[in-house]
């Protein structure tokens, strides 16, 4: 789902963000739909834990470039997130090799909804700026996910907050993989 979200979103065109936010909403949604069902019907598998946030990953990581691309987010901040990313899965990797599973903690999980809200606000702003929009429903909601850059507050706040807790949860997952890391030095 993460290149046809690319692919909606490089078309420059009204319906291609409309696509692009449909796409990525529907993506996140399905990933919590998916890991509630894993966990409630007992389907929780370590091949599951793995590659679950993995997903994640790819399309926060995708439209985190696409922001950058765009103005609406600082390149550092990109670069922060990607990095607590692969630091991550490197540290699942070092797990898996030792027989054990680091499964996404209650921080990173908080993390991935202030990336997700920040992203999503971020992708209404980008469909209600389009001259086709005529609707006030589209003005209002563009207006409340205006970026800090256009005088928002919503989404500098949402952005401000996933950095945090990108810092702070990768920060956490290195900590509680240290005896994994000291046993591979």
């Amino acid at each position: 789902m993460t290149a046809a979200f690319v692919f909606a979103m490089s078309q420059g065109s009204l319906g291609g963000d409309i696509t692009g936010l449909f796409l990525f909403v529907l993506a996140a949604a399905s990933d919590w739909l998916d890991g509630w069902l894993a966990r409630k019907m007992n389907l929780v598998t370590p091949l599951g834990k793995l590659m679950d946030p993995l997903a994640d990953k790819i399309l926060v990581s995708a439209a985190f470039v696409f922001f950058t691309q765009q103005g609406l987010c600082p390149v550092w901040i990109t670069a922060l997130i990607i990095g607590r990313e692969f630091l991550v899965t490197g540290l699942r990797q070092i797990a898996v090799e030792a027989g054990q599973v680091l499964a996404a903690d209650a921080l990173g999980k908080w993390k991935t909804l202030f990336q997700l809200a920040y992203l999503t606000t971020g992708l209404v702003w980008l469909t209600a700026q389009h001259p086709d929009i005529k609707l006030a429903m589209g003005q209002w909601l563009g207006h409340l996910a205006r970026p800090a850059t256009q005088g928002g507050l919503l989404q500098p706040g949402l952005l401000w907050l996933a950095v945090a807790l990108t810092v702070v949860s990768g920060w956490n997952y290195l900590w509680n993989s240290r005896s994994l890391l000291k046993s591979k030095a």
